[in-house]
């Protein structure tokens, strides 16, 4: 490792202070989501595990572009995480739905609160694993749904029926669909399908024109229906993964066939 040069300048010791900063209120936004759900404001609970999310995304980059990057950083983000999109998400659908499952009998309440805790589970198996894979995973692709998409899908899946916006569905009729979608999104955490990871784009600072209507399409959905747009973009964006995990597989098949061809041919 190279020694630093005698004229380089730290950078100032309350600096480290910035980022740590946002993934405190990241944690904050989680925790306001597990308060907001206990007294029944799931839309506001939704919103916040958003919220967290964008704080989320923001801590990394600070800390990469103010050079304050560091373990204790990384560990405590991996905590903020477990608490906005582990617990919070596990128990805004308990309160919101999984918790009414018991009216149907004790063994459906076992089911609500079990689909509760596997989601909880495997979002910290989730983080687990990807600390341990830090420096030697491909930064293009994640393994398995990260923890804020599948958080992202369950939280605009309770927004969107709280809003009566999903095909006028009320929430009596989704309680037995919501232990599908915590189980789904948490085993998808835990799972090997590759899903692209945006945190290395853009690639450089040109992006293709046409991103920029996309992007101006995508904010004026999001103002006239909120709900469904997020939900149709994080469950589109969970269903990318097999796709991608699909092609990937397929194609390193056709690479073994043609290299069996060609050493059949030689």
């Amino acid at each position: 490792m190279e020694a630093p040069t005698a004229g380089a300048r730290k950078p100032p010791r309350g600096i480290y202070l910035l980022p740590n900063l946002f993934t405190t209120a990241a944690m904050f936004a989680g925790f306001y989501a597990i308060v907001a759900s206990i007294g029944g404001r799931y839309v506001d609970a939704a919103i916040a595990v958003f919220v967290a999310a964008i704080l989320d995304g923001l801590d990394g980059r600070v800390a990469r572009l103010t050079g304050t990057q560091s373990e204790f950083g990384v560990q405590y983000d991996s905590l903020s995480d477990l608490v906005s999109f582990g617990i919070a998400p596990s128990l805004v659908l308990y309160n919101w739905s999984l918790v009414h499952l018991q009216a149907y009998g004790p063994g459906w309440g076992k089911v609500g609160w079990s689909a509760a805790f596997i989601y909880a589970a495997c979002a910290a198996l989730r983080l687990a694993r990807f600390n341990t894979q830090v420096g030697v995973a491909d930064k293009r692709y994640f393994q398995g749904l990260a923890s804020p998409a599948a958080a992202g899908l369950c939280m605009s899946f309770v927004w969107a029926i709280e809003n009566g916006n999903l095909y006028g569905l009320s929430v009596n009729e989704m309680d037995f669909a919501t232990p599908i979608v915590a189980v789904v999104a948490g085993l998808l955490m835990v799972s090997r399908v590759r899903y692209y990871s945006f945190k290395a784009w853009p690639l450089s600072d040109r992006v293709p024109f046409i991103a920029i209507p996309v992007a101006m399409l995508v904010l004026v959905a999001l103002t006239i229906d909120t709900a469904r747009v997020l939900l149709a973009i994080t469950g589109l964006y969970l269903l990318s993964g097999p796709a991608l995990t699909l092609w990937g597989l397929r194609r390193k098949r056709s690479e073994r066939a043609q290299r069996g061809a060609g050493k059949g041919a030689s």
